[in-house]
């Protein structure tokens, strides 16, 4: 039992050799550095055994310019890529601007309109506060005078007079005058303001 078994050690250790050696022959393992003294023991194989390549100083050098050559696309790509977003963002800085102007050329707009709104409402309300005085001062004065002086007036002038008369008399509770100023005047012309007055609504 003994020598069979020293007997199989010695096959397996010689089949593992073999083994070795022939994977080192065909490069699939690195076992030079220890194999290489006993190439020479071993008829078929070269005496000094295999050698693995050696890359070239040139060789290192292509690998070199080949990463640079990577590296500076990869920059390039990068740069245009920049370019392009900046690019993108000058024309959206543009078109910001732009809207701002619009808008701000809206609110001037704005403010103009709101500028003329309220010169108009300052000139209506002093049109009216004029009105109102005028009426009053009318509705004081002897109604033969009153008669005179409205006569002279524009129509719209006098309507706006007769009207507010009215008004005033109502929002004091008083007999309204008009009726009589009527009377006391040119038939013709108390006709027509009568008219104007009966087909033009309030302002």
């Amino acid at each position: 039992m003994i020598g069979k078994a020293i007997v199989l050690l010695l096959l397996i250790i010689i089949i593992s050799a073999g083994g070795i050696i022939w994977f080192d022959y065909l490069n699939l393992i690195d076992a030079k550095s220890v194999l290489a003294p006993y190439y020479k023991y071993i008829p078929f194989l070269p005496g000094e055994g295999r050698k693995q390549p050696k890359k070239t100083d040139e060789e290192f050098l292509n690998l070199d310019a080949e990463r640079l050559a990577v590296r500076l696309e990869q920059i390039d790509l990068l740069k245009m890529e920049i370019d392009t977003k900046s690019k993108d963002l000058d024309n959206r800085y543009g078109e910001i601007v732009q809207m701002a102007q619009e808008l701000e050329e809206r609110q001037n707009a704005l403010d103009e309109r709101e500028k003329s709104l309220r010169a108009q409402q300052l000139d209506a309300e002093n049109k009216d506060r004029n009105v109102e005085q005028n009426a009053r001062y009318l509705t004081g004065m002897p109604p033969q005078n009153a008669v005179g002086i409205i006569a002279k007036l524009d129509d719209q002038d006098a309507i706006d007079v007769l009207r507010k008369t009215e008004e005033i008399a109502k929002a004091e509770g008083t007999s309204s005058i008009v009726s009589y100023w009527f009377s006391l005047m040119e038939p013709g012309r108390a006709a027509e303001l009568q008219r104007k007055m009966a087909g033009r609504p309030n302002l």
